[in-house]
This record gives C-alpha cells, sequence and structure tokens, in this order.
C-alpha cells in the first residue's frame, strides 16, 4: 500500500510502537493492536527486541494485515529484511542502522523509511538520506531506553524546523506531559507504554489522540 506525503505526515498524529512485555494472560499483539487502531492510532510500529527472527516476522505479517484494513502505515523496527518480506509499507531505523548502508536504496522508493534522529546535523541527514520523516527522542524520562536523556523543547523546535518532512516525538510520552510539547512543531507523537502498558489500551488510545490533535492544533 502506498501512501501519499501528506498521507504520511498526517499518520504521524498518533503513533503507536508494539510492546508486548505489558500483555495480560490470553492477549495477543494482534487483540490489542485491534483496540489500538479501532480507536484512533494513525500509525502503527512493531518494536520487539526480544523476539526470535521467525516470530517477529510472524507478527509482522499479522500486524501488517491488521493495518492494511485500517489503511493505517505499518513499519518494521530495524530490520530491512524482515519489513521487504512481510511486505510492511516501510521500516524505522536508528542512527546506527544507517551507517554505510543507503536504506532507500534497498527498500526502493515507495517504502516508508524513518529514521531517529537527535541532533539538528543528524535530522538534516536523514531527510537527505531518503526518510519520510524522523523520530525524535527521547523528549521525557522512558522506561524504554534507560540511558536517554530528556530532550529540551528549543532543541526539538530547531529539529522541527531544520527539515521540511514530518517530525514525531518520541520517548516517555504520556496524557500528563504531551501538551507540554505544544509550540515545538512536532507532527504527532509516538507512545509506547502510554498505550500498550494501560489498563485499557483502547481507552488511552482515545484520550491521546484527542490530547494529541491538541497539541498540534496549539502550534499554529
Amino acid at each position: 500500500m502506498k501512501f501519499t506525503k501528506d498521507e504520511i505526515r498526517s499518520s504521524m498524529l498518533l503513533y503507536a510502537v508494539t510492546d508486548r512485555m505489558w500483555l495480560k494472560e490470553g492477549e495477543s499483539l494482534v487483540d490489542v493492536a485491534e483496540k489500538v487502531l479501532q480507536n484512533g492510532a494513525t500509525f502503527l510500529q512493531i518494536r520487539e527486541k526480544d523476539l526470535d527472527e521467525e516470530s517477529f516476522e510472524e507478527e509482522s505479517e499479522k500486524l501488517k494485515a491488521l493495518c492494511n484494513a485500517y489503511h493505517v502505515p505499518f513499519v518494521v523496527n530495524d530490520s530491512v529484511e524482515i519489513a521487504l518480506q512481510c511486505g510492511a509499507d516501510g521500516v524505522h531505523v536508528g542512527q546506527s542502522d544507517i551507517k554505510g548502508r543507503d536504506i532507500r536504496a534497498i527498500i526502493g522508493p515507495d517504502k516508508i523509511l524513518g529514521i531517529s534522529a537527535g541532533t539538528v546535523e543528524q535530522a538534516v541527514a536523514a531527510e537527505q538520506a531518503g526518510a519520510d520523516y524522523i523520530g525524535v527522542g527521547a523528549v521525557f524520562p522512558t522506561s524504554t531506553k534507560k540511558d536517554a536523556k530528556p530532550m529540551e523543547t528549543e532543541l526539538l523546535r530547531r529539529i522541527s524546523n531544520s527539515v521540511s518532512i514530518p517530525v514525531v516525538a518520541i520517548g516517555g510520552i504520556n496524557a500528563g506531559n504531551i501538551l507540554k510539547l505544544a509550540g515545538s512543531g512536532v507532527d504527532g507523537v509516538a507512545v509506547v507504554s502510554a498505550i500498550f502498558g494501560a489498563e485499557d489500551p483502547g481507552r488511552a488510545t482515545a484520550e491521546l489522540r484527542e490530547l494529541s490533535v491538541q497539541m498540534v492544533a496549539a502550534h499554529e
């Protein structure tokens, strides 16, 4: 499924990133992901660091089919190979993944390419490398990356202003702090535990969607 540049920008609004660590007994990742999509998530990334390659590919194929049904972009974290094998809409990679590799050339012109960046220089380089969007963070303290230092809002604003492609903020974002990003210029938020770790992921998604709309509107 090919998404236009405008569709990619609007899909940054509430970007959900999976974490199976929070699954309750009897739940599958697909079950929770469907509740998340039903309640307003606009993008989905599978990020499962502890799965073996075969299981990761199986989960990716299931989530890809689910996202197709909701017409929501689906990308795979880090693994270009699995992204291509399962027919994902694209891949999200970090700075270490792009050293010495032309990811855009590998995945082709029609796949979505997201690249993480923590500085203006990295963001500009990511755009030049063919990124469709940039993930920036950690903007708040996060349990997902314990060594990540929270980013100053001013740096987030400078990164957003340095590129023409969409920017999504990530790291420790929840309903209590999301509106602190108002005025930063980001196109939306990427969320892990505030959705997948919530008692009711569907309800958490709906609340975060509403707050993200408010946050983006406050830039204008």
